[in-house]
């Protein structure tokens, strides 16, 4: 017997792991079926469909160049899945309709406008920034760039608590 990939045949289960069964397709041939080709639903314990002995249906998925032989049986009934059949029946009507006439437009959740805020040369110019480039070359010492990193990381905690305490919270 000659097998082809998409050939459908009856076998028999000669074993079961927790990764697939092995299927005799007769004439000294056999093929395993991994887990996820057993069902179309998800398989978490393959003893549940597949028991030793059964006579099942299987597809030949693949037939590697040194002879193992993949199987599906979730694929012998190939039934599209429903969100397919409403697509290729979308695609289907717009084969249909007349050359001359535009498509139909596509209906989207509408996007929110994200508004951007402007700002003048102005409030550019007069705002602080917390970041300062570092200059090419450093003459301050370790000491003083501690010092100094202290002093801005107190300004700004200060400035966090102010803003806490007109809102009416009190930060910890």
């Amino acid at each position: 017997m000659q097998l082809e990939v998409g050939q459908i045949l009856e076998g028999k289960i000669t074993g079961v792991l927790k990764f697939g069964a092995f299927v005799d397709l007769g004439e000294g041939k056999s093929g395993m079926v991994h887990i996820s080709e057993v069902a179309r639903v998800y398989v978490n314990d393959i003893h549940e469909h597949c028991k030793e002995g059964e006579t099942v249906k299987v597809k030949v998925i693949s037939i590697a160049d040194d002879g193992k032989i993949s199987l599906s049986m979730k694929r012998v009934e190939d039934k599209p899945r429903p969100e397919r059949q409403k697509n290729q029946g979308q695609r289907q009507e717009m084969m249909l309709k007349d050359k001359d006439e535009p498509p139909r437009p596509v209906h989207h959740s509408p996007k929110k406008q994200v508004k951007k805020e402007t700002f003048s040369a102005e409030d550019l110019a007069n705002a602080e920034y917390a970041y300062e480039p570092k200059s090419s070359v450093t003459d301050a010492g370790f000491e003083d760039m501690l010092s100094k990193f202290k002093m801005s990381s107190e300004d700004r905690m200060s400035g966090l608590k102010t803003m806490d305490v007109k809102k009416g919270r009190r930060r910890k």
